[in-house]
């Protein structure tokens, strides 16, 4: 998450916000993103009930929760996902923020479905 928080105003810059969903309760929650100064939302999901509607998988062999970064438009369609296979598997934030805009979800972008023939 401290890498998100790095890159944060590109994020902001072309009008995508950034949520943070972890399996702690809201105490823990709130506890580590203030001390870690995370600027973006936070949501608290100790039941996992947010991670089975996305898919995210649970592997106690590898520490829980797999990490999972999903684009969704403001329509509520996901427009990509990834999936990590460990912890280390979490794409750079350039390749999201580059994905973004080739989907047309970017500020000033046009959504590919906005598009005559």
């Amino acid at each position: 998450m401290a890498r998100l928080r790095h890159d944060y105003e590109q994020f902001l810059a072309r009008d995508i916000e950034v949520i943070a969903i972890g399996p702690e309760d809201t105490e823990s929650f709130q506890s580590y993103a203030e001390k870690e100064s995370l600027p973006f939302v936070g949501l608290p999901d100790p039941e996992g009930e947010v991670r089975k509607l996305y898919g995210q998988e649970v592997k106690l062999l590898k520490l829980g929760r797999m990490p999972a970064q999903v684009l969704v438009d403001k329509e509520g369609v996901i427009r990509y996902a990834h999936y990590g296979e460990s912890m280390r598997d979490i794409p750079e934030n350039q390749e999201i923020l580059r994905l973004a805009d080739e989907l047309g979800l970017s500020q000033g972008q046009p959504h590919p479905t906005d598009q005559g023939p």
